[in-house]
């Protein structure tokens, strides 16, 4: 399978994706149907489909959304990691096939240091039991203490999405590079290359002002554990879905054919478990 493993839907409500800012052109649903077509044209198989809310009746639509639409194969969703009955959360939505991970917004949480309190750490715990991976939503500043969780939990699956949303519009690599040099050497972390066009200029980024990003990441993870997501529709705010396509294809050819199968598709299904 040929596989984008990170992409959101949306039926949008000011209320519900407050986020969302109101100039910005993504302020609209975004559903299968739209995704369907960048899909088809960048010859992908399917898709994971991610969380961007934080309640579980929007994890139980996406998987609403998966049983009618063949080509997603996964979702990750949210749950309480912190709640009492987080294991019932767990429970209820595992039962589904395609229910593949989780996810919290640790990125606007004011306090670097919430992945690592007791609760939310005894959460973590619980995904094992439900064979669920882990997506970690973090800024650079948080890299320290995405280590000393990922390094907590050696048997669970965790994935940093967006490469941590480095500053390349700034065209900064340190600290954050040291930083990732930690979490990669953690066998137990993967990296999703998704999400960069929207941390570079929105209307003046070059394929060349990535390069140095993925360099780091690809040295750093080495070809198993990297893998392509788009961040559609947000990426819509600084170019196109093929634009994200064609900008991770280009870096990637050149590796050859064995290892751009793994990054677009292989080692997505791999860590997800998909089916």
């Amino acid at each position: 399978m040929r596989i984008d493993s990170h992409q959101h839907f949306w039926n949008y409500d000011p209320d519900q994706y407050p986020w969302i800012r109101p100039e910005w052109p993504i302020r609209r649903s975004f559903l299968p149907e739209g995704l369907a077509v960048e899909l088809t044209a960048c010859q992908l198989d399917g898709c994971v489909a991610v969380q961007a809310r934080q309640s579980l009746e929007e994890s139980s639509w996406l998987l609403e959304l998966a049983d009618r639409f063949p080509f997603i194969k996964g979702v990750v969703g949210w749950v309480d990691l912190r709640a009492p009955d987080v294991a019932g959360q767990l429970g209820k939505l595992a039962a589904h096939p395609k229910f593949v991970g989780v996810r919290h917004v640790l990125q606007d949480e004011a306090d670097d240091d919430y992945m690592l309190e007791g609760t939310f750490q005894r959460g973590i715990l619980q995904l094992r039991q439900f064979d669920l991976t882990y997506d970690l939503l973090i800024f650079p500043r948080q890299l320290p203490a995405a280590i000393q969780l990922a390094s907590a939990h050696p048997q669970q699956p965790f994935v940093l999405d967006h490469i941590a949303k480095p500053p390349i519009k700034e065209g900064r690599l340190d600290p954050w590079r040291g930083h990732i040099g930690k979490l990669a050497a953690l066998p137990n972390v993967w990296c999703k290359v998704s999400g960069l066009i929207t941390e570079a200029d929105w209307r003046g980024w070059q394929p060349a002002h990535f390069r140095p990003y993925l360099e780091v990441v690809f040295e750093a993870f080495g070809a198993d554990r990297v893998m392509f997501g788009s961040d559609w529709p947000v990426a819509l705010l600084a170019g196109t879905y093929q634009q994200a396509f064609e900008l991770a294809r280009a870096f990637v050819r050149p590796s050859g054919a064995g290892i751009e199968a793994k990054f677009f598709g292989g080692n997505a299904a791999s860590f997800y478990n998909l089916i």
